[in-house]
């Protein structure tokens, strides 16, 4: 259960959400299934029994706004980190560094992206589980995938993953797995180090394809829509 007082080893989630957006010109408060969405995030975290506490990294007062209406702490992200070309690392150094000066020490960072809002608190707890459990030092979650995989040098087409002329069945290719950004965990030490979200042992959570869906066009929005509506009606039975 989500808990605002405990100060030491905590695991804290960090939802970056920058106010500018070419592509949907306020798509981090723009409305997904009744609710803004970041909000979807900020509510999976708290779902999570294993989260301590929620942060939300932004330039953005009416993003802040409504982060802090749903029970996150604010941190004011600097100009200089929430232009097109600004790194994600380089908003989560400055909000550990903000989270560590309020004498709070990070057990582990829980990194949602709110673009990807199909998934839910046991999604996180699972995560955390496994970083846990497998002595992990960062974590991604991922979704399977069994497609054939072609790219061009030079104007040739090669074959990346399987040979086009001994073509397996697809239930018989190797696992593989798409990075699908909705969940990544990591201990500080990869982020101040490594000044990346991955390092040292890295585990992989499989989500489901539905679970993977990445918000960064308006049909995007659509079907989300349409799979949270099918999430919540599965959920009631």
């Amino acid at each position: 259960m989500y808990n605002p007082l405990k100060l030491s080893q905590l695991k804290v989630a960090i939802i970056p959400a920058r106010g500018g957006s070419k592509g949907i010109p306020g798509k981090n408060i723009r409305s997904l299934a009744n609710k803004p969405l970041i909000v979807h995030s900020i509510l999976d975290a708290r779902e999570a029994q294993l989260v301590d506490r929620i942060y939300v990294s932004t330039d953005d007062c009416k993003i802040a706004e409504i982060s802090r209406d749903y029970g996150a702490e604010i941190i004011n992200r600097p100009d200089e980190l929430a232009g097109d070309t600004a790194s994600s690392e380089s908003a989560l150094i400055h909000a550990v560094k903000q989270i560590e000066a309020t004498g709070v020490v990070i057990d582990l960072v829980v990194f949602l992206q709110c673009t990807s809002p199909i998934r839910t608190g046991t999604d996180i707890d699972n995560a955390i589980r496994k970083v846990k459990t497998e002595g992990a030092d960062s974590l991604l979650s991922v979704s399977s995938d069994h497609r054939f995989l072609w790219q061009e040098v030079d104007g040739v087409a090669k074959s990346i993953n399987y040979d086009y002329r001994r073509r397996p069945r697809r239930q018989d290719m190797p696992s593989q797995y798409v990075e699908n950004g909705s969940i990544y965990i990591f201990k500080p030490w990869v982020l101040k180090e490594l000044n990346n979200r991955l390092g040292g042992k890295i585990a992989l959570l499989t989500m489901s394809e539905a679970a993977s869906w990445e918000i960064d066009s308006f049909l995007d929005f659509e079907i989300a829509e349409s799979l949270l509506k099918k999430q919540v009606i599965a959920n009631a039975y």
